[in-house]
């Protein structure tokens, strides 16, 4: 499933581009059903870094089930075998390679919850900013496992907004955003998905996701990647990053 030649001239002027049905049928339903035993079936999370809502956290909110209260659940890529299959899915990992060119490693993975009528929004942001890696060049696979919709937060994106570079970022209550007079978000744009989709983005796009006001669900896993090219600008040495294709360059990231 490489790219066009419209559909890479897409992605490097807009930052974004969707691609639909990445995944369908049993391995979708396969997806889900083992995230719902992570969730709600007592399969063990002990290896896996989960976070929980804020206003939960806090004893604002009470839900019926500890599942219904989970926003974030980081590993399972690394954990999990039909995770790992999807982080290495060729449909995914030819794409990646059109973008990033042949030599990649994944940055991190994380599964984003919106519970029904809890899941919290996610203010505008960009996701180089959080990350000690250059060139700020990642490329993310948002990838939804329920239909992701205007009622349920779905992504929204600021076209172009990657070439504005990396953008000043302030501390807000239970979050780390853009400025508010760095961007004007009535220029961003909603991209509602069918579940199995994926949207490719820029690390330096800005893009945002709204709560969860509807009755549904919406789920889906963040897939980061950087070309093994890439420096590691934190301190210390480079983390070890889970190998997707290509190899490892003296005195680029591990």
């Amino acid at each position: 499933m490489h790219l066009t030649a419209e559909q890479k001239c897409a992605y490097e002027e807009q930052g974004f581009l969707l691609v639909p049905d990445l995944v369908t049928g049993s391995d979708l339903e396969a997806l889900r059903t083992r995230l719902r035993e992570y969730t709600h079936g007592g399969r063990s999370t002990e290896k896996l870094t989960l976070q929980i809502e804020p206003r939960i956290q806090r004893g604002e909110l009470r839900v019926a089930h500890p599942g219904d209260g989970i926003r974030k659940i980081d590993g399972l890529v690394q954990g999990d075998d039909l995770f790992r299959g999807l982080g290495l899915h060729t449909n995914i990992v030819d794409i990646l390679q059109d973008i990033l060119g042949a030599h990649i490693k994944m940055f991190r993975n994380a599964l984003l919850l919106k519970p029904p009528t809890v899941g919290s929004a996610k203010g505008w942001h960009q996701d180089s900013p959080y990350w000690s890696v250059e060139p700020m060049e990642l490329c993310s696979c948002w990838f939804p496992l329920d239909d992701a919709t205007l009622e349920n937060g779905c992504m929204m994106v600021m076209p172009g907004g990657h070439r504005l570079g990396a953008l000043p970022h302030v501390s807000v209550t239970d979050d780390f955003v853009i400025d508010p007079n760095a961007i004007e978000p009535e220029k961003g744009v909603a991209v509602p998905m069918k579940a199995g989709s994926g949207l490719f983005f820029h690390s330096l796009i800005p893009h945002y996701t709204a709560p969860n006001r509807s009755e549904k669900w919406r789920r889906a896993i963040a897939l980061s990647y950087l070309s093994s090219h890439s420096r590691y600008t934190g301190e210390g040495e480079s983390p070890l990053y889970f190998p997707i294709c290509g190899e490892t360059f003296q005195g680029c990231v591990r």
